[in-house]
């Protein structure tokens, strides 16, 4: 009942608003259009008076009696003058003594503004001179002269201090009128127009509308009524079902269903909205028993917008996987350090054989070839020496081989490809496809390029009984590849236990954030690698 009153005053004060605001347009174009015609009227007049032969004299054309000297070439308003007090607007030019005065016919300005249509009944257009008295014809005082009749309403008060405006006040007659007003201004003469009409005739449908509304709203409420009183036992046994179902719901238990008698589409919406509701709820349980089991992957669709509980169900998840990768990072970074840590001391102890140990046993060599008087001893212990240093050399090389700091990656695993070949009996072709130029390999990624390569053949050479051995190094804008093939036994790789070996080239792929696919089978195993460039001008290339 509440809804239908206050509809009812809202829809009965937006008409009554738009009611107002179109009958104040509709006035303000009435004024304008009488405005204009009144000032066109005026400056033709004046343009015929001007251009006409100067044979008129002041008493001639009016039999007017006012001061000559008072009057200067313009437009005035000499109704004052008038022994009929008739609205008389002058046309006065005034060259040394001579003045030549004419007037506008009264019944031109009144043909304008006793054109009334679409003002109504009590509608009308009227011009107000600057003394506050009326000077065209009123509609409701036919037989009064409007010289008479005093307007000094508030339309007129601030129609003649220069502003246009419109409103409700109050007009000559001392009724409530919707009114819209504006000044004159030409020359000398100074007046103010109206275009105004009854509030009442205005307000008229607003009163009928009214009535209709409250007998509209008794009908309505009397019919709400019965309504309630036979809608309330159809609905009430429904909606105590769902509040059962809720609070059980509320415990936890969203397994539970009831059945219960729907008597509408309404209430069956409803309990399909529980439904949903209870669907919703569940495949919010299952993922959030998912993000416990930490199985991250999982996804989950917030059933809208404003699905709160599965929004942070999925930040949770989210967190869980930052968390994760933050820890894989560390793992990384600690891995990096270690394999760091080993490839520097390696590099240390394969610097002090060649710069420490290395001299040593020249320098022994040297002291043999001129002290040992016994030549067949000397040669002996020569060669004992030169097998030392050729040993200490392979050591050397197998530590940390000198060539790639020198030549780079591509160099060290053609020779260690060379050694490989004259030690064993495998066939080994080895493609160098780096850039010989600029090229973005970072020495880390030197290093583990030529572990891996390393762990690899090993691999071949220990377990596949392999024959040919393909390795290919290659040098791209954004990543490094490198493509291995040896046509040994194979093995699978879902039953192999695989060794250190794998584990160390898979930890190394790692480290260097790159990829690995191992495709084996008999006569055909291949390990494809790429390692991304993370070279700082590849970056700033690239940026």
């Amino acid at each position: 009942m509440l809804v239908v009153i206050v509809l009812s005053i809202t829809f009965y004060s937006q008409f009554s608003e738009v009611l107002q605001s179109r009958i104040l347009q509709q006035l303000n174009s009435i004024k304008t259009l009488k405005q204009n015609q009144v000032e066109k009227l005026i400056q033709s007049e004046w343009s015929n008076f001007m251009d006409a032969p100067n044979t008129m004299s002041l008493t001639d054309s009016l039999g007017m009696d006012f001061p000559k000297t008072s009057l200067e070439t313009g437009i005035y308003d000499l109704t004052i003058f008038d022994k009929n007090q008739q609205f008389t607007i002058g046309l006065v030019e005034a060259e040394n003594d001579d003045i030549r005065v004419s007037s506008i016919p009264y019944s031109k300005i009144l043909n304008i503004l006793l054109e009334r249509t679409g003002m109504g009944e009590t509608g009308e257009s009227y011009l107000v001179g600057d003394n506050f008295r009326m000077r065209s014809q009123s509609r409701f005082f036919k037989d009064s002269t409007p010289h008479d009749i005093i307007v000094k309403t508030t339309g007129v008060t601030n129609a003649l201090n220069g502003k246009t405006g419109k409103g409700l006040y109050k007009d000559y007659r001392g009724i409530d009128v919707y009114g819209v007003y504006g000044p004159i201004e030409i020359s000398n003469l100074k007046l103010a127009i109206l275009s105004e009409i009854d509030k009442d005739e205005v307000e008229a449908p607003l009163i009928s509308l009214k009535k209709r509304l409250f007998m509209l709203m008794f009908l309505i409420m009397g019919t709400a009524i019965l309504l309630s009183l036979f809608l309330t036992k159809i609905i009430a046994n429904p909606i105590l079902g769902m509040k059962s179902s809720l609070k059980v719901m509320a415990e936890g238990h969203y397994d539970d269903t009831n059945e219960f008698n729907i008597n509408s589409n309404e209430i069956k919406e409803m309990f399909e909205a529980l439904d949903q509701l209870k669907k919703s709820l569940k495949g919010a349980v299952s993922f959030s028993e998912d993000i416990g089991e930490m199985n991250l992957n999982t996804t989950y669709a917030p059933k809208s917008a404003n699905d709160a509980l599965g929004k942070s169900l999925i930040k949770m998840r989210d967190k869980l996987k930052e968390f994760r990768a933050n820890e894989n990072r560390s793992r990384i970074n600690t891995k990096r350090q270690l394999v760091d840590g080993l490839e520097n001391e390696r590099q240390r102890l394969s610097r002090e054989l060649h710069d420490g140990l290395g001299p040593l046993l020249t320098s022994l060599k040297f002291y043999i070839d001129n002290n040992v008087a016994d030549n067949k001893q000397r040669l002996e212990m020569r060669k004992m020496v030169d097998d030392t240093i050729s040993e200490i050399r392979i050591m050397s090389n197998a530590l940390m081989p000198s060539i790639m700091d020198d030549f780079g990656v591509g160099a060290a695993l053609k020779n260690f490809c060379d050694s490989v070949k004259k030690a064993s009996e495998v066939s080994i072709v080895f493609e160098d496809l780096l850039k010989r130029k600029k090229s973005n390999i970072t020495k880390q990624q030197e290093i583990h390029i030529f572990r891996i390569t390393q762990e690899l053949v090993n691999n071949t050479l220990k377990h596949a009984k392999a024959k040919n051995i393909r390795i290919t190094l290659s040098e791209f804008d954004d990543f490094i590849s490198l493509f291995y093939f040896d046509d040994g036994k194979g093995f699978n790789l879902k039953k192999v236990t695989l060794g250190s070996g794998i584990i160390n080239i898979k930890e190394r792929v790692e480290i260097c954030n790159g990829k690995i696919k191992i495709n084996s089978k008999v006569k055909s195993t291949t390990f494809e690698i790429e390692l991304p460039i993370e070279n700082e001008n590849h970056k700033n290339s690239n940026s």
